[in-house]
């Protein structure tokens, strides 16, 4: 596997593959990420990661500072997962002094996440597609997990015509049903425990749909009663849309149900989609 550290690197390198896998990351690796490492693995030739802390999705109150950084730990996950190449770009690299381009996506960005979180799609979708541009990738893997990051994506492939494939492969778990996710390192013996009151408010919505509910004026309170009973704050519970995010009276779609809240002083998401 080879470590790649600039912009002419990751090029040379790509110009002697025929196809690449390419999935981004921001480090704190975890049994998610090494999933979506093997999918690419095992759909292309070669699999580039990268490696990068995006500080522009950050809010000014946010945990940049504390966002874990564990790139020796990363590339041993890289490398067993099957990656061929790991790019670890640094911030003057991808926002060298006078930057001011950005690639916004223009209403998806503005609901469930981005309403809590102003400017923040507006960081991944510039940064995801400097790096599409960098990486020129046939195929590009993300993870349900991040569920309207997907669509913003898939809208910002579409829309500029970008010339990849873009892969979304399910959400993986722990036993008890959380969501992997690089900040459930912060949560303490407590916390943990809570955490899977998202996944457990998520499944109950999932049961009563399969049992014949449809009215989300149903749905919606059986999801916030339980979030109730484990999480500290609740950021957001909604059941929008799966493609455009709008508010739905009943699930006669593909129907996102979305959850983002606070256990303890963390802010976790979770998601699942049923009507389909």
């Amino acid at each position: 596997m080879k470590t790649l550290n600039t912009i002419e690197e990751v090029r040379a390198w790509r110009g002697a593959q025929a196809e690449v896998g390419f999935v981004p990351t921001m480090g704190a690796l975890h049994e998610g990420h090494a999933s979506l490492i093997r999918r690419s693995a095992a759909d292309n030739p070669a699999t580039l990661v990268s490696v990068f802390v995006n500080p522009t999705q950050f809010g000014p109150n946010e945990d940049l500072a504390k966002y874990p950084r564990t790139l020796d730990a990363d590339l041993k996950l890289c490398e067993a997962a099957g990656a061929t190449a790991v790019f670890t770009p640094d911030k003057s690299m991808m926002y060298p002094p006078g930057f001011r381009s950005w690639v916004i996506v223009d209403e998806l960005g503005d609901r469930l996440c981005g309403s809590s979180r102003p400017g923040h799609f507006k960081g991944v979708t510039t940064v995801v597609a400097k790096l599409f541009n960098i990486a020129q990738a046939t195929r590009a893997y993300f993870g349900q997990k991040d569920a309207q990051q997907a669509l913003i994506l898939r809208r910002m492939v579409s829309d500029l015509n970008l010339p990849l494939e873009l892969v979304v492969c399910p959400t993986v778990r722990e036993a008890d049903g959380l969501a992997l996710s690089s900040r459930n390192r912060y949560l303490n013996e407590d916390e943990r425990k809570r955490a899977v009151g998202l996944h457990k408010a998520l499944a109950e919505v999932e049961r009563l749909f399969k049992a014949g509910t449809t009215k989300t004026a149903i749905l919606h309170p059986a999801l916030v009663t339980i979030l109730d009973d484990y999480v500290d704050k609740l950021d957001y519970a909604e059941i929008v849309d799966a493609d455009s995010l709008q508010p739905l009276d009943e699930v006669d779609r593909p129907t996102l149900v979305a959850i983002a809240a606070f256990v303890g002083s963390t802010r976790l998401i979770d998601n699942t989609i049923i009507g389909v």
